[in-house]
């Protein structure tokens, strides 16, 4: 019983760091120290690399987009020991043909008998070739 609340705790944090990720910090305490992330371009262990990925989001969030979202679709507990987090990143970058970003994916968060999240990996619904082609097409604010 008390592993469940601290899981629905995690699911809590995850619901209120990740709409914001690209203006503010996350919370930390919710990952282990030796975390693992993989996404479509990065692969890393270390809570100190797990914190720079998200400085760097929020770095060139500011520098690249004018309008930059993360909007977050669902956070639940998809069996023992995963969260499944499904989102999509929408955005308008600073050119001035206000070229759109849009991308959807999910998070896979694996949590350890401490209920702490050990294992970070985002997949993407296209390539990052294809994504980066956005960047080149003509858009429309959000």
């Amino acid at each position: 019983m008390e592993s469940q609340v601290q899981i629905e705790q995690v699911i809590k944090t995850l619901k209120q760091d990740l709409p914001t990720l690209f203006e503010q910090d996350i919370s930390y305490d919710i990952y282990t120290r030796d975390i693992y992330f993989r996404d479509p371009v990065n692969t890393f262990k270390g809570k100190f690399n797990y914190r720079i990925i998200f400085w760097t989001l929020r770095f060139h969030a500011r520098l690249f987009f004018t309008q930059i979202y993360f909007d977050v679709h669902e956070v639940n507990q998809s069996d023992e020991n995963t969260i499944l987090a499904k989102w999509t990143v929408r955005g308008v970058l600073r050119v001035p043909w206000k070229a759109r970003l849009f991308f959807n994916g999910y998070s896979t968060y694996k949590f350890n008998p401490d209920n702490l999240i050990y294992e970070h990996i985002d997949t993407w619904d296209r390539k990052p070739g294809e994504i980066l082609a956005q960047f080149w097409q003509k858009g429309e604010a959000i």
